[in-house]
């Protein structure tokens, strides 16, 4: 239940001066200063006179949150709970039950028990709905309940959760958890080799360069690097695993800003592992940010060939200033160049259309590589060599937001089994499966064709007769028709979805990466290339 906190009004203000205070006065002095004294006034008669009971530390809470988020996403006020799990992230080790957990309203949803850790131990499964922890209902919690599972070492907690339809006990002995950043590395054949970063924590490079070692004395000469689905993390650790394959002294990354002392180029240090190991590197629409540092860098020094779908587009740079409290203000303090000059931030945030959504950048401007290759800015990273397979679009976006392919696998999961990853298939029945279920969820999503068409219909100011807006209607129909035929148009992309979170329900991660050497498209592209060298090279020149 809320915690009711009465008239305290001095944390909160004090949180708000002092994060303006860090900000750049200039000649706007005095239009800060009383924009503040007009919010602390207002804050302390709102909460001494409104008519019930007010909670200052929730409202101020909610005021800083809707403020940032007229900026940009990434641009965040953290508490002392988001500040630990901050670090946590960073350092890649914390003490909990070792599962991926996602929030909503009333349940906490298991997304992924780690193979070994305690949630797995304790029978956990993904699509586990936690609906009870210890005496606290989730439904009646109005903070992040998944905070009551986290704890220190060998303590215990109870858990009550839902599981097709059925309600079970179990209880969990809190343990240590280890997050690599390479969970996973292998040799595809005899002289090729495979490294999956998966985040830029505080391990990314030293793992990264233990697993090339590694592989090299196991007679690897060719490499791949898999940043499919890395999010980024730590811009040093980015830095440092492109050290890996360039020299020391190269230019990574220019930050330019309005504060000066964040203008800044970021060269190698070190003495690289390997400047001449071909190398690939594999992105999708998930990599971001420092992922994108890396394989940006690599494309324009001309030191790999990029795999995949187009990246994520995150171009801006973020860095926590420290508050009172225990507080933080994570702000967005610069936009990141590539060596070639180019920022691929692909989201406009200062420039929103009507509906207050950041405009994508459509317009992009050539760059050279080192060598002269074509590149462009504004839109992420874009692969030397497309795959298909792993390009995104609206439906793929809404089966996923909607939990379609997750559910769906849960059922799958309950109603198949396989003894091994190697006689893992997804047949064409499964797939017919599939979409008979996806059907059946009603799930909603909007194409831009209909935003535009629905726009020109209702408007009050259209000119449009009464017999073309009925045509504009049956088009509008068409369009809905067409929504279920394109399962069957992007049926390789979305069937990749969904052999990647079942085979993760069976084998959890390490089966995963291992199906992918004999059946990931973008690996089998990879590996033909490298062992191509005029091919590797020419599309170098």
């Amino acid at each position: 239940m809320k915690r009711l906190i009465r008239k305290q009004v001095l944390i909160p203000v004090l949180a708000v001066v002092v994060l303006v205070g860090a900000s750049s006065f200039k000649s706007d002095f005095f239009e800060i200063a009383k924009q503040i004294e007009i919010f602390t006034t207002l804050f302390k008669e709102l909460n001494m006179n409104y008519v019930d009971e007010t909670n200052p530390a929730e409202l101020m809470d909610s005021a800083i949150k809707n403020m940032l988020g007229e900026l940009d996403p990434y641009t965040q006020f953290l508490n002392e709970q988001d500040v630990e799990s901050f670090k946590i992230n960073n350092a890649g080790e914390y003490s909990g039950i070792g599962a991926l957990v996602r929030s909503y309203e009333n349940k906490l949803l298991v997304v992924e028990p780690y193979q070994g850790y305690a949630a797995d131990k304790a029978g956990l499964r993904a699509g586990d709905e936690i609906i009870k922890i210890g005496e606290t209902v989730v439904a009646d919690f109005d903070d992040n309940a998944g905070e009551l599972l986290k704890g220190a070492n060998n303590s215990t907690v109870e858990v009550t959760f839902l599981r097709q339809g059925e309600t079970k006990t179990t209880t969990i002995t809190r343990g240590g958890v280890e997050v690599d950043a390479v969970p996973f590395y292998d040799m595809i054949d005899d002289k090729t080799g495979y490294i999956v970063l998966s985040r830029f924590n505080q391990k990314a490079s030293k793992q990264t360069q233990s697993a090339l070692q590694d592989l090299k004395g196991r007679g690897a000469e060719r490499l791949i690097l898999d940043l499919r689905g890395n999010p980024g993390g730590l811009l040093s650790e980015a830095i440092n695993v492109t050290n890996l394959f360039v020299p020391k002294g190269e230019l990574i990354v220019t930050t330019k800003s309005k504060v000066k002392k964040f203008n800044q180029e970021y060269r190698t240090r070190n003495k690289p592992e390997d400047e001449e190991i071909p190398l690939v590197v594999l992105v999708n629409g998930k990599s971001a940010s420092a992922s994108e540092i890396v394989s940006g860098g690599l494309q324009d020094l001309d030191r790999a060939v990029i795999i995949g779908a187009r990246s994520f587009g995150k171009g801006l740079v973020q860095r926590p200033l420290k508050l009172t409290y225990g507080t933080q203000l994570k702000v967005t303090i610069s936009r990141y160049y590539t060596p070639s000059g180019r920022c691929i931030q692909s989201l406009d945030y200062w420039n929103r259309d009507e509906q207050g959504n950041a405009v994508r950048n459509t317009t992009f401007n050539e760059f050279t590589t080192r060598n002269g290759r074509k590149v462009w800015d504004g839109g992420g990273v874009m692969p030397d060599i497309t795959i298909e397979s792993l390009k995104t679009n609206s439906l793929i976006d809404a089966l996923e937001s909607n939990n379609i392919v997750f559910d769906f696998a849960t059922e799958y999961f309950y109603d198949h089994s396989f003894d091994s990853v190697d006689n893992f298939s997804f047949s064409s029945s499964d797939y017919s499966a599939f979409k008979a279920y996806a059907a059946e969820q009603n799930f909603s999503y909007q194409t831009k064709t209909e935003q535009v068409l629905e726009e020109t219909i209702n408007g009050d100011d259209t000119l449009l007769g009464a017999d073309v807006q009925e045509k504009y209607k049956d088009l509008l129909l068409a369009i809905n028709r067409g929504k279920i035929n394109a399962l069957d148009t992007y049926k390789d992309e979305i069937q990749k979805n969904l052999e990647d979170e079942i085979i993760t329900r069976y084998f959890y991660r390490e089966g995963l990466y291992r199906y992918y050497l004999k059946h990931d498209d973008a690996i089998l592209t990879a590996k033909e290339l490298l062992a191509d060298n005029t091919k590797y090279s020419n599309i170098l020149k």
